[in-house]
């Protein structure tokens, strides 16, 4: 089975997603780091950023893998160093990327095999897995988005303002949105689940709820 969780950025899917996989057993992929690591490798390779086909080549190239608490790139482990402002911000280069997004894409399906999955992202349940069993798009104020991703870069050391981060934000909503492929939109199908005011246990606890409905409609146990 796999159950998708879509939404813009802040909007708490990778808590709520890793913690939902522990609560059913099934295996997480978050895909928004896969774009994260290719930014990252970018970064370190100073690459230019105006040249989309190096980019490409770049992903092809580099070796991600993603355990349940643990991104390594080349075989390093990066999993604070993707979540930097500074990657955050050149992330959109790779994610645009009409040939980075193909590639990685098809590297999400290869990995998900006969397994029960829960990934996260922005078109799992559009583009990458269009038959997921059940599909759920996060949200929340663009408001209540910032203030949680100021604090999150707070408690890692790293202070941003707040106008900084949501001004950021929302051109990243707007680049989201807007892309060639990819585009950040709610599947028909998913079931649109607002996390304003509610916090990370409680929003697991009614996602938890959806998902096991519909395994004991599909007769999954």
């Amino acid at each position: 089975m796999i159950v998708t969780i879509d939404g813009p950025a802040g909007a708490g899917k990778s808590t709520v997603a890793r913690e939902l996989a522990q609560r059913l057993g099934f295996r997480l992929l978050d895909t928004g780091a896969m774009y994260r690591a290719v930014a990252l490798a970018a970064i370190e390779r100073q690459l230019d950023w105006d040249d989309p086909d190096a980019l490409v080549a770049l992903a092809q190239e580099v070796r991600i893998e993603l355990s349940e608490d643990r991104v390594t790139l080349d075989g390093q482990d990066v999993t604070r160093a993707i979540r930097t402002h500074a990657v955050s911000s050149a992330t959109h280069y790779a994610a645009n990327n009409p040939g980075v997004r193909a590639h990685l894409v098809e590297l999400q399906r290869q990995s998900v095999g006969s397994e029960n999955v829960v990934c996260e992202g922005r078109d799992q349940g559009t583009v990458v897995f269009p038959n997921a069993a059940c599909k759920i798009y996060l949200t929340a104020s663009p408001e209540e988005r910032a203030r949680r991703r100021t604090e999150e870069l707070a408690a890692r050391g790293e202070p941003v303002p707040f106008e900084e981060v949501l001004a950021g934000q929302n051109l990243r909503d707007k680049r989201d949105a807007t892309r060639a492929v990819g585009r950040l939109t709610p599947a028909p199908d998913a079931v649109e689940f607002c996390t304003n005011s509610l916090t990370s246990a409680e929003v697991v606890d009614r996602l938890e709820r959806i998902v096991r409905d519909k395994m004991h409609s599909l007769g999954l146990h």
